[in-house]
């Protein structure tokens, strides 16, 4: 239940947010916090990472929910596991693949709302969501727990 409940937060928690950004954040406008360490701006992805896809939406789209219900399928097989690393990795990696699709879908672009002040201009120009670093950590979790098995 609490894996279950792991990928609702996601899901629920990047909802908010990015409905809150969307309200709050006109487009090209920029604040910063932690002494610009974080920058908060509204960018709405039209294709997948780092806009890759973007003039097919559509497939785009329809790879997003074919792999997610990959991972929905493997986080429940893995419910029947005692791997807590794999559970938690395929829970954190569902909220945010069904948050970023539930995006693509509704939304037709995947709304991201912030970045980081440090790493290089290149880095500080890539934009996330909360979902990206479920679907990221999540992916190396689930990762290593196969790899360790």
């Amino acid at each position: 239940m609490i894996y279950l409940c792991m990928a609702a937060a996601i899901f629920i928690g990047d909802f908010f947010i990015k409905n809150h950004m969307e309200h709050s954040l006109a487009g090209g406008e920029e604040k910063r916090r932690l002494n610009g360490l974080i920058r908060l701006r509204l960018h709405h992805n039209e294709g997948a990472v780092l806009n890759a896809g973007q003039k097919r939406r559509s497939m785009v789209a329809a790879l997003s929910v074919f792999l997610t219900m990959i991972v929905a399928a493997a986080f429940v097989l893995s419910l029947g596991q005692g791997n807590k690393m794999l559970k938690t990795g395929l829970s954190l990696l569902l909220g945010g693949g069904f948050s970023n699709t539930y995006d693509r879908l509704r939304r037709k672009s995947v709304v991201d709302y912030f970045s980081f002040g440090f790493g290089g201009k290149r880095f500080s120009r890539i934009v996330f969501n909360l979902s990206d670093f479920g679907i990221i950590i999540g992916a190396m979790m689930a990762a290593l727990a196969g790899s360790s098995s």
